[in-house]
């Protein structure tokens, strides 16, 4: 198959771009090309709100839109697209008000929430937007994506406090719940959307099973043989001062997923790819100053 996908030099969409190259097909990349390519693609060097007609002419058989964060991504690239085969847009469950009640089904209300702000709002302008230039599109909608390539500083935290046998910081007792997806998986997901075409053009994507906070550090640290000795701190205190994640317990209602992939990669096994991944890789991870906090206010 042709198949656009935007973005392809970092975590998701460079992830999703060496997926499909493996598999055989013709992979472009839209991106201004200021990092290292996927091998294999072909580079459309350009930037999405400047392509004029530079594109209308490929006949993609897919666009997998991975980079659309507002509605302003949409248009300019549908504006420019000429005819599409397939649209697949990766929005977030960002979209979901956090008062609502859980698990979040698709067709539960989306609306602003307080721990996503802009991000969450700018997603259902995306979507919307989406909708209504390909009506036939396919809109999915991840909880925490993890995995290789992942250049946000979630998994690799707990990697460097294992690697360095710190004690870990824990919020409260550590019993909130996070919900994730195995980025391989979405894209296995994407692949047998983009083969069935299934009726559900809005789906939840993620694991089946949450985990709490305190199981999901203990995973983290036996990819490094360690066991972590914890450390429990105040609720009172900003959890993400010290911690990757809000203080904000959610969960997606997948079930309509299931008919597209029946399993997914277990966290213990996703979080050893995650690992050796990160210790080739280490430079590639925007870090954060988690452990200036600690070690200043904390320990």
């Amino acid at each position: 198959m042709k198949i656009l996908v935007t973005g392809g030099t970092t975590f998701v969409s460079k992830f999703v771009a060496r997926y499909f190259v493996e598999k055989g097909n013709e992979v472009y990349v839209l991106n201004r090309n200021t990092k290292p390519q996927v091998e294999g693609v072909k580079i459309i060097k350009e930037d999405r709100h400047n392509l004029g007609n530079k594109i209308c002419d490929f006949k993609f058989d897919t666009v997998l839109d991975i980079t659309a964060y507002n509605e302003e991504d949409v248009m300019d690239l549908s504006t420019a697209l000429g005819k599409v085969g397939q649209y697949i847009m990766i929005s977030s469950s960002a979209v979901y008000p956090e008062y609502e009640n859980q698990p979040f089904a698709e067709n539960s209300k989306v609306s602003k929430n307080k721990f996503w702000g802009k991000y969450g709002t700018d997603k259902i302008k995306a979507e919307s937007a989406v909708l209504k230039n390909f009506p036939d599109a396919y809109i999915l909608r991840p909880p925490y994506l993890y995995g290789p390539m992942n250049n946000i500083y979630r998994e690799a935290f707990v990697f460097d406090c294992a690697r360095n046998d710190r004690k870990f910081y824990l919020p409260g007792n550590g019993e909130m719940k996070l919900q994730f997806l195995h980025v391989h998986d979405l894209c296995k997901i994407i692949e047998n959307i983009m083969i069935t075409k299934p009726e559900n053009q809005v789906l939840n994507v993620g694991n089946v099973d949450t985990i709490s906070i305190k199981d999901w550090v203990i995973l983290c640290y036996k990819c490094f043989d360690k066991v972590p000795v914890f450390e429990k701190v105040s609720k009172d205190i900003e959890q993400r001062k010290y911690f990757p994640f809000y203080n904000y317990e959610y969960y997606l209602d997948v079930k309509k997923q299931q008919k597209l992939l029946k399993e997914t990669i277990d966290m213990e096994t996703g979080l050893r790819e995650s690992a050796d991944w990160y210790l080739k890789n280490e430079t590639e991870v925007n870090k954060k100053p988690y452990f200036e906090y600690i070690d200043r206010e904390l320990s």
